[in-house]
């Protein structure tokens, strides 16, 4: 499991910049302002997480190519897939909701942190990038709406069952995540294609 958390977080980091990159073009932002708005979302759940656990330096000052990554992939975004905007945000929004969340609670149990506060920093790690990229495009950040569909719910449920399954001998931590991942992925974009949303008071 060791071996792959590098490759989850590429993917992670690579979601997170095309929803912010299609973020930045809804609210028709610049190339400039596209590129800052990825990398804030890209970065901001993970160096939250790094600062919360003293893991320093944060994840992206040590491996460089995460922002070569995050930087080409927010350019490509913003200049070619426009056109795939809402369904691509989505998707790319909740792929990295998905794998941030189990890569925060990851991290966290790796240093024998209690679970329940495992599973809070995997929230953070989750949700954190969103609400930055919420904030600089001048906005309420969408996880705090009451119309908001399910967002840090999923997270916490995902998380939790990674957690669970986690603490089970048998088990090993690949598969944990993997179902975590895909239980976050899978109840996002059932709340968005539902609207489930909390119940309003």
């Amino acid at each position: 499991m060791e071996q792959l958390l590098p490759i989850f977080t590429y993917i992670a980091v690579a979601a997170s910049a095309i929803s912010g990159a299609l973020e930045a073009r809804k609210h028709e932002m610049d190339i400039v302002g596209a590129t800052t708005i990825a990398f804030v979302t890209a970065f901001g759940g993970g160096t939250m997480r790094d600062l919360l656990l003293g893991r320093t330096p944060v994840f992206w000052v040590i491996d460089p190519g995460l922002t070569v990554t995050t930087f080409v992939i927010a350019v490509f975004t913003f200049y070619r897939l426009q056109s795939f905007s809402n369904r691509l945000l989505i998707f790319a929004d909740a792929i990295g909701l998905g794998i941030f969340s189990i890569l925060g609670a990851t991290y966290a149990l790796q240093r024998d942190i209690s679970p329940i506060v495992a599973i809070l920093m995997g929230v953070i790690t989750g949700i954190f990038g969103g609400v930055l990229r919420d904030v600089l495009s001048n906005r309420i950040p969408s996880v705090f709406g009451q119309s908001t569909e399910l967002y840090a719910t999923c997270s916490f449920v995902g998380t939790s069952v990674f957690v669970l399954i986690n603490s089970i001998p048998a088990i090993n931590t690949l598969p944990a995540s993997l179902i975590g991942a895909l239980t976050v992925f899978a109840m996002r974009l059932l709340a968005v294609r539902f609207k489930v949303t909390l119940p309003s008071p």
